[in-house]
């Protein structure tokens, strides 16, 4: 089978990509909410905080429990390697 018919044969496969839009959808709404921005410095900021965001969440990080280290730890951080260190690549948080 070639091409759009795989589906066919494998009935664990779909014919749609409602998965990959699914997947997309949270930067694609934060993307159309940087149109809004008051200035480019602002949706820079808009698409930086998105972005952590959506990065937490691919690490398997729970969000809240992300946001709430970072903003503790944040004001500490003076150099490029300790904001490094708080990048959700970077961070283990212990389970509830």
């Amino acid at each position: 089978m070639h091409g759009g018919h795989r589906y066919l044969g494998d009935g664990h496969i779909t014919p749609d990509n409602n998965a990959a839009e699914n997947a997309i959808r949270p930067s694609v709404v934060g993307r159309k909410n940087r149109l809004f921005a008051v200035s480019p410095s602002g949706a820079d900021a808009a698409g930086t905080i998105y972005s952590v965001i959506e990065t937490a969440k691919a690490c398997g990080i729970g969000l809240y429990e992300y946001l709430r280290f970072l903003f503790e730890k944040i004001p500490y951080a003076s150099s490029e390697a300790d904001y490094a260190t708080l990048l959700p690549k970077n961070v283990v948080l212990a389970s509830p």
